[in-house]
């Protein structure tokens, strides 16, 4: 009976743990969507949520990172997918492993972005993986962080919080595309998958 209550002690907690990240990246889903709505610019309404198409939340894609800054980053011109380029500058890199593989992503700054207050501490990492045209956009995916994230112990990569470009959507738009830097040979299954609607 002793050996039950321990068996019990252990699980609930994991689950409770389990059913905590699930309702935090449906949160966030929920978060992401009402962002579109609060755009004039943005390729989405209300009736287009029904056709977003997520990966279910996993916990192996929250992965925990080393952060190496980038001294002296030298700024760059991005390719974008309208053909125009939008300027960067590399700050650092996340480097972290899944399945006990080694990988590294890098972080950029926006120097367009940098002079406006509220993305003053705002980092962008565009990435593709193996699942790009397939199950997921065929020009890669993107997630942000803002400065502070990097200041603790621990930083965390949440892929589960992957989503979409614009151009994903709708033609019109100028996408950065991902350099080759970030080019990860592994499927993420985790984040946003394709759109459900043809445009």
């Amino acid at each position: 009976m002793k050996n039950v209550f321990l068996g019990l002690f252990i699980f609930f907690p994991v689950f409770l743990f389990a059913q905590d990240f699930k309702a935090e990246i449906e949160k966030h889903r929920e978060e992401y969507k009402a962002e579109f709505l609060k755009s004039a610019n943005a390729p989405l309404n209300q009736e287009d949520f029904e056709y977003l198409r997520f990966y279910e939340p996993n916990e192996k894609f929250k992965v925990e990172c080393k952060f190496v800054a980038t001294k002296r980053g030298e700024p760059f011109e991005l390719p974008t997918s309208a053909g125009k380029t939008k300027t960067y500058v590399k700050f650092g890199e996340l480097r972290f492993q899944i399945d006990k593989k080694k990988y590294k992503l890098a972080v950029y700054q926006s120097l367009g972005l940098k002079i406006i207050p509220q993305y003053r501490d705002y980092l962008f990492i565009p990435f593709k993986d193996l699942t790009n045209g397939k199950e997921s956009y065929g020009g890669g995916r993107y997630l942000d962080l803002r400065m502070k994230q990097l200041e603790s112990d621990k930083i965390y990569l949440d892929f589960n919080k992957a989503y979409n470009p614009y151009c994903a959507f709708s033609e019109g738009y100028s996408c950065p595309i991902p350099p080759k830097e970030n080019h990860l040979k592994i499927a993420i299954e985790a984040g946003e998958k394709n759109f459900g609607k043809n445009h």
